[in-house]
């Protein structure tokens, strides 16, 4: 049954938002939970409802999870392999400034 959806997955480079939510409740995943397991946030997975489609590799996952899932494996278990290292945050900013340090003055002949 699972080996249908990655096939889908597969074929269309992409999953349907909704399909994506009924791969996450075949696992008995919320949205949140998918995100704390894969250490993403959730707001990010929730951007994906307004485009409608999700990028393959989010919905890779999810296909092989419910299907590790309807198979009566312990997903959890063979993640927990992997450590998942804490994302950088991107910009110029430094903790407890908003919007990094200005640029200093560049003296260039012009």
């Amino acid at each position: 049954m699972w080996q249908n959806t990655l096939i889908y997955v597969a074929v269309r480079f992409g999953m349907l938002y909704a399909n994506f939510l009924d791969e996450l409740g075949k696992a008995g995943l919320s949205v949140r939970a998918f995100a704390e397991l894969i250490g993403m946030n959730p707001n990010s997975l929730s951007n994906y409802a307004r485009t409608g489609e999700l990028p393959t590799h989010l919905a890779l996952i999810a296909v092989l999870v419910a299907g590790v899932s309807e198979l009566g494996g312990d997903y959890r278990a063979i993640m927990s392999k992997v450590e998942l290292a804490p994302k950088k945050p991107r910009g110029g900013a430094r903790r407890g400034h908003f919007g990094g340090d200005r640029q200093a003055n560049l003296d260039l002949d012009v």
